[in-house]
């Protein structure tokens, strides 16, 4: 049923300029979990323990955070150049603080013991701070072994944070020079040049939230819009030309769905304290979404794979989810249906046309998808009922699309189909119709 035509440039991007990454390379995230140490030696994790995070190099407070289920906390952006106390109170618990963290200490680990479950005040914590073992009459600290053992594993991520932030802060220019190098090759319409550069900046910094999605939801904009120049190239070609070109399609897009997943795991658990910075996060997910389903569509609709229905739909359904604006929904319930047609999934096309037609009642696109999937599944069935329900919404939509509707040929064929072959007799679609019948 799908005739060839070009595929337009469809594909709109917000290609993030540097400065629009926020605290790029400033911050890096602090994790870790809470454990409780019970009589027997053994551990448990304790979840909703508050972290309350403290400057220790100057007076400040960041947000506070609280421990999952698993005993696991995490914070997304603390600012390099600090240090930080972090007191720590559980329900049950005694509270403890841990200081000497920095920005970029990912394997924390603090263990409580049973008490009162008091929460220490910034002054009380900070006091502890202050508290110092004390003294053997030589006047040296004797450290027990399980202290000597805490000292060597702090040192040992003091070593790993402070090696991590030198990096970070030399590949800071590398990405942010290499961002807008690609952005300026994005817009003079070189996306072979833009691919790569993104893909330099990616390799730098590739799980890093501040700036790897900017640069992996760029790449799959590029490579989409090059999915599309090569299409419309293979529609012109002869055989062996027209062969090679869909391959190159089909990479493209696999790869763009490849850099929007990629996008998607790494912001699934970022979290900011700065507003602006969360405000990032978020736009980036959405556009991750919207670049996936896009890839989706684009891989049905030319021909490239249409074996991806299952993926095609949790694809649109996830980013339908997000979207609020009411014509890009109606337009993406529409492109769910003909990507799940195009596919030859004439089930999942007809649920997804049906909550087109709730959003858009007249839409031709939507009266001719669901025609034909009607059609298509009343054949495979042998059921005369669905048939007769495809003819109807068919006839509708030959009654008020125009001659040069790209389906006006396929539903015509169909419409003769029933007419002759099934001797079916076209009714007036009624108010309500949409719904399934049972």
């Amino acid at each position: 049923m799908f005739r060839k035509n070009y595929l337009t440039l469809l594909v709109t991007v917000a290609l993030f300029a540097a400065g629009g990454i926020g605290v790029f390379a400033q911050t890096a995230p602090v994790l870790g979990r809470v454990v409780m140490k019970k009589a027997d030696g053994t551990t448990t994790p304790v979840a909703d323990a508050v972290i309350d995070v403290y400057r220790v190099d100057v007076k400040g407070k960041l947000p506070s955070g609280k421990t999952n289920g698993k005993g696991e906390f995490s914070f997304a952006g603390f600012p390099l150049a600090g240090q930080y106390l972090l007191a720590v109170s559980a329900p049950g618990a005694t509270a403890d603080i841990l200081p000497g963290v920095r920005a970029g200490n990912e394997k924390i680990v603090i263990t409580l013991v049973a008490g009162d479950g008091k929460r220490l005040t910034e002054d009380e914590a900070r006091g502890a701070l202050n508290t110092a073992p004390a003294p053997t009459q030589g006047g040296k600290v004797e450290l027990t072994a399980e202290q000597k053992k805490q000292k060597e594993e702090y040192d040992k991520q003091v070593a790993e944070i402070t090696a991590k932030n030198s990096r970070t802060q030399q590949n800071d220019t590398l990405i942010r020079k290499v961002l807008e190098e690609g952005n300026k090759a994005y817009d003079s319409k070189n996306y072979d040049v833009a691919i790569a550069k993104y893909d330099e900046g990616i390799n730098a910094e590739p799980d890093y939230a501040g700036s790897a999605p900017v640069l992996l939801n760029n790449k799959a904009a590029a490579l989409l819009v090059r999915s599309r120049l090569s299409y419309n190239q293979s529609v012109k070609g002869d055989a062996a030309a027209k062969t090679a070109a869909m391959a190159s399609v089909k990479k493209d897009l696999e790869d763009a769905v490849k850099a929007s997943d990629r996008s998607l795991t790494i912001l699934k658990s970022a979290t900011a304290p700065d507003a602006t910075v969360q405000k990032s996060y978020d736009a980036n997910k959405f556009q991750a979404l919207a670049s996936r389903k896009e890839a989706y569509w684009l891989m049905a609709k030319t021909g490239a794979d249409r074996a991806k229905g299952k993926e095609t739909l949790v694809a649109f359904e996830e980013y339908l989810m997000v979207e609020t604006d009411a014509k890009k929904k109606s337009d993406s319930q529409l492109a769910l249906g003909d990507a799940l047609r195009e596919n030859g999934d004439a089930e999942n096309a007809i649920v997804a046309y049906r909550k087109a037609l709730e959003m858009s009642p007249e839409n031709p696109d939507v009266l001719a998808g669901l025609g034909l999937s009607l059609f298509n599944s009343g054949v495979v069935s042998e059921n005369t009922a669905t048939k007769q329900e495809g003819l109807n919404y068919m006839q509708k939509f030959a009654e008020t699309a125009p001659e040069t509707h790209p389906l006006k040929a396929s539903v015509k064929d169909a419409v003769d189909y029933l007419k002759t072959q099934d001797k079916l007799t076209p009714q007036k679609v009624t108010k309500g119709s949409t719904k399934k019948k049972s």
